[in-house]
């Protein structure tokens, strides 16, 4: 049985790199894809059999929900890099610290993203400005969402300790069974109970609790030293210091990555309803790519991580080139197809030629650039597994949303520069500024890596 455990884990210290980089990241990949179809599946369900209002009501509380998580699921990276350090290390009690500090940590987070829904929802949506028509429609679908978000933070968390040992398999598994179930209790809630948006929330909220249990009960009967025991939860002080150390960094740059999109997609809603569609729909189809890439950071960040831990220094370059490499391979390919097939993918979201010309608009200048911004996110996936989280958050700060917004403030408003194209030509170069910058600090921070790792042997 063991053996068998022991099957889901990468050893990343040792062997080739890039077949066991593939192997950590195709898993990953797939789970990705697979939230973004049963995303996609909530909403069909409720824009066909519930209505417009219904849809508008799901669809205005997206980036309000992605802001309120983003911290809290920044602190699970730095679960991740914490245990990959201490796993590759082979400092069994500082894992197992490690691992009760984060679970715990995860509930707390869930049961305080819970409250701040329940009693914030609806004033946030004003602040928002949500329409009057979807306002209490959108309340009540974030209120009853919400009850799942302690189930969402004990999965993120979770798959976050397994992935810290190399595997992607099992989180790929749970995630694939609980949105099988999300989309069939979808259709029996709205179209059988007639329960609307509350219905769609209520299905995600217990899809979520689902895969919580299901990846509780992988740390439980875990042999290796993520074990989860229940009574050992406890918030250890150093432990959750350096989580704290590497999440913060991370759940911020997310968070005001969401408000530096909120303030695109109000430039972008000034040329009209059928560039906002085109937009939309594009943003949707670049998403696969992103989160494609995104595959590869992770794996950058946990291999970056154990090998640190396990002063193995001169394999973090070759983790990073072969990082690089995948990544620019993926985003390529798919963004070159994005392209090549935008007019029947956008096909799928609308009927309007008008809007599907405007949608490619957009995949020409972003999607076809969008391997950039993979590179970047290695880059930073890297110096993160290093320890290093506060330099390169500042650094996407200033170079993405920073350069972002003063783009928008100044070139954007001069009358022969306010166009789209423009706008979306503000994505790959900052892209291009921001990974100049990682690479220079990448370089900076793997010099006193190695600088340490001399001293020590002195």
């Amino acid at each position: 049985m063991e053996e068998e455990k022991k099957s889901f884990e990468i050893d990343m210290v040792r062997g080739p790199v890039l077949k066991k980089m593939l192997l950590f990241s195709l898993p990953l990949m797939c789970s990705s894809i697979l939230q973004l179809l049963f995303n996609a599946a909530d909403i069909i369900v409720v824009g066909r059999f519930a209505g417009d209002n219904s849809l508008a009501a799901v669809g205005s509380t997206s980036s309000l929900i992605t802001l309120m998580t983003n911290l809290f699921i920044g602190f699970s990276v730095g679960a991740n890099v914490t245990a990959a350090r201490f796993y590759g290390a082979k400092r069994q009690q500082s894992l197992k610290e490690t691992v009760h500090t984060a679970m715990l940590l995860s509930i707390v987070s869930g049961v305080l993203l819970t409250i701040i829904g329940e009693l914030a929802a609806r004033r946030v949506l004003i602040w928002m400005e949500a329409p009057d028509e979807v306002l209490e429609l959108a309340a009540l679908y974030l209120r009853v969402y919400f009850l799942g978000m302690t189930g969402m933070m004990i999965y993120n968390f979770g798959s976050a300790l397994l992935r810290a040992i190399g595997d992607t398999r099992r989180p790929l598994y749970f995630l694939a069974f609980s949105g099988v179930l999300n989309i069939g209790l979808n259709l029996f809630f709205v179209i059988s109970l007639k329960m609307d948006v509350a219905g769609v929330a209520l299905a995600t909220a217990i899809s979520q609790w689902l895969s919580a249990i299901l990846i509780v009960r992988c740390l439980m009967r875990e042999k290796t030293g993520i074990q989860l025991i229940l009574r050992d939860l406890w918030l250890y002080r150093d432990k959750l210091s350096m989580i704290f150390r590497i999440g913060l960094p991370a759940g911020v740059q997310g968070m005001i990555f969401s408000l530096t999109n909120v303030m695109v997609q109000a430039s972008v809603n000034s040329f009209g309803a059928i560039i906002v569609a085109g937009n939309s729909a594009a943003a949707n189809i670049e998403s696969f790519i992103y989160f494609a890439m995104n595959a590869f950071y992770q794996a950058t960040i946990s291999f970056t991580s154990q090998n640190v831990g396990a002063r193995r220094i001169k394999r973090v370059d070759k983790i990073i080139t072969r990082g690089e490499i995948c990544v620019l391979a993926v985003g390529i390919t798919l963004g070159v197809l994005a392209v090549v097939f935008g007019r029947q993918l956008l096909g799928i979201y609308t009927t309007s030629d008008e809007v599907v010309e405007a949608g490619m608009h957009r995949l020409h200048i972003i999607a076809l650039t969008y391997a950039i911004c993979g590179a970047m996110d290695v880059m930073v996936g890297s110096l993160r597994g290093m320890g290093c989280s506060l330099t390169p958050m500042l650094v996407s700060l200033i170079g993405v949303c920073g350069l972002r917004i003063l783009w928008i403030m100044t070139i954007f408003q001069i009358p022969q520069f306010h166009t789209i194209d423009m706008l979306f030509y503000t994505y790959p170069i900052t892209w291009i500024v921001t990974l100049t910058a990682h690479i220079v600090t990448f370089f900076v921070i793997r010099k006193r890596l190695r600088e340490k790792a001399v001293a020590r042997q002195l």
